[in-house]
């Protein structure tokens, strides 16, 4: 068994963060936020916000995982974390998955149940890859992005920094997602997104800013 992780958020998608490490066998000795959760579903340990000083000695115990959906404040407490050298991040992947021995995550990486992570990917920091998404051959995710449940990227896909797809949504090969782009739910990709772009549609179409 590995170290103990301390999860940083407590809702729903630290639920499923939770369940991926339970999955792992690996114990999770509590969570952080901003003030004490009355629902409380894993039965955990209330630790504090993660900025406390007296919770450092938790994490000198464990490792962490920012279990926040939103990419803004997951990239901010991913950061200030690891510049204060409290802990080392854990990635995140649920013994259901399928990921290939020449794809290379980065850090703080969630891979959820039922998801593929096909030959030679990349997957960027603080990432999301989410429940039932194939991520093909040799594309590339870059820092916390999300790909949403039940997503496929075919083969050389290129997502920006801090881009979100999202759920059932279909990117044709080869091609390139800006950084800040959103992708509607069920949207059919089959040309490049522009950074901080938001499409949606079969096939896609651009929604005015």
């Amino acid at each position: 068994m590995g170290k103990p992780v301390v999860v940083i958020g407590y809702s729903g998608h630290a639920f499923v963060v939770i369940d991926a490490l339970l999955s792992m066998n690996l114990e999770v000795i509590g969570y952080c936020e901003i003030t004490e959760k009355e629902y409380n579903p894993y039965d955990l340990r209330f630790l504090g916000n993660e900025s406390d000083q007296n919770i450092q000695e938790e994490f000198r115990e464990a490792n962490f995982f920012v279990g926040i959906g939103d990419s803004k404040i997951r990239s901010e407490i991913f950061t200030n974390l690891q510049k204060s050298r409290m802990g080392f991040t854990q990635n995140v992947i649920h013994t259901s998955s399928v990921v290939s021995p020449t794809a290379k995550l980065g850090d703080g990486v969630l891979v959820a149940s039922n998801a593929t992570i096909n030959p030679m990917s990349r997957i960027g920091d603080g990432s999301i890859c989410n429940t039932g998404c194939i991520i093909e051959h040799e594309s590339i995710l870059g820092k916390f992005t999300h790909v949403g449940p039940g997503s496929v990227l075919c083969g050389n896909v290129s997502v920006g920094d801090h881009s979100f797809i999202g759920a059932n949504s279909v990117v044709k090969e080869n091609i390139k997602i800006g950084r800040h782009a959103i992708i509607g739910a069920g949207t059919v990709v089959i040309n490049d997104v522009p950074d901080h772009a938001t499409v949606v549609g079969n096939p896609q179409r651009q929604l005015k800013q």
